[in-house]
């Protein structure tokens, strides 16, 4: 199940459920079962060329192929691409999007919260261990800095 999957990568993995079924949102760590890029709202819409949600949503899923969480609460929405964790490799983006591993929580919706108010998943994970390739997450960020707008948002 992927609940468990997510769950299982707190110490106390009934913490999570607990959360989830508490708030709609569990506190997990990252940098061991994932980690997160941190992507701004206006460099993510500078990459898909559209601020339209659905639109966002099917460009995301295909330009990603994997997970990723929107809060809409925060810096004036950001985005979080999952990831594998990949030790001794270094991150060449971490100026413009965060790679944030260890020593790092992040909030992980319930799987069924997928619209705002809050936090939700914009491109939910479909299958156990489903993450987004780091190859993929980095053409996203050069295709959004190429643009030259990202920060004009």
């Amino acid at each position: 199940m992927i609940e468990d999957w997510f769950a299982d990568a707190q110490r106390a993995p009934e913490q999570a459920r607990r959360e989830w079924a508490d708030t709609g949102v569990a506190l997990l760590p990252l940098g061991t079962r994932f980690v997160a890029v941190r992507l701004a709202e206006a460099l993510v819409h500078a990459a898909v060329d559209t601020t339209q949600p659905q639109e966002l949503a099917a460009c995301l899923t295909r330009l990603l192929d994997g997970p990723v969480i929107f809060d809409g609460r925060t810096m004036g929405g950001t985005y979080y691409a999952l990831m594998r964790p990949r030790i001794g490799s270094p991150w060449k983006h971490q100026a413009i999007a965060p790679r944030l591993g260890a020593g790092t929580y992040l909030g992980v919706p319930r799987l069924d919260r997928r619209k705002p108010p809050g936090t939700y998943w914009i491109v939910p994970p479909r299958f156990e261990g489903d993450l987004c390739a780091p190859r993929a997450v980095e053409s996203l960020i050069v295709h959004a800095v190429s643009t030259g707008q990202e920060t004009e948002q």
